[in-house]
């Protein structure tokens, strides 16, 4: 698993050894990539069940100012902070142990914007759309912001949502990649 793109493309990032983590694959992360475009304006990141924390290393070489990342696994937070030390991001990015339902609750978290949200729970997980029904209650998104979901192609996804909707889907083996912004984009 490495850096696609950007300040450290080709950096070798570290797994978690013995647990069932399922990294998104290099090339799932640059298709990704691709489809939020080539001129990179996302500043603040938020990567949900971070598990290495590809997705948002991903953004933070290709420019984001800030990363946030939250799950729950101590060992997975381990990992995390290695490959954030191995490409020399820990300055510009905060680590939470922390259910990720219970994050999205934390005033502090809660009251902040993104510009791009990566949620990745395990698959037979399904809190998906109880994580994108948050996020969408609790305004979490600019205004030109976007949520990046996967999940499996086994699960039927369709979230409850006041400000936001789904604009592009797309499936790359089991895996399925849903895109979401705000409903009233400038």
């Amino acid at each position: 698993m490495r850096v696609v793109s950007g300040s450290v493309k080709g950096k070798r990032l570290c797994a978690v050894k013995g647990l069932f983590i399922r990294p998104t694959s290099d090339k799932i992360r640059e298709s990704v990539f691709n489809i939020l475009g080539h001129t990179f304006h996302y500043k603040h990141v938020l990567d949900l069940f971070a598990g290495t924390g590809a997705m948002g290393i991903e953004a933070l070489s290709r420019g984001a100012e800030s990363a946030v990342f939250v799950d729950s696994n101590y060992a997975v937070i381990k990992i995390i902070r290695k490959n954030l030390d191995i490409c020399g991001f820990s300055k510009r990015a905060k680590v939470l142990k922390i259910d990720v339902i219970q994050a999205l609750s934390l005033k502090p978290l809660a009251s902040n914007l993104f510009d791009l949200i990566f949620i990745d729970p395990p698959y037979e997980a399904g809190f998906t759309d109880a994580i994108i029904e948050i996020i969408d209650k609790n305004v979490m998104l600019t205004k030109d912001g976007i949520i990046v979901s996967e999940t499996s192609k086994r699960i039927v996804s369709k979230p409850a949502l006041s400000h936001l909707e789904e604009f592009d889907k797309r499936r790359y083996g089991d895996t399925i990649v849903t895109f979401y912004r705000n409903k009233e984009r400038s």
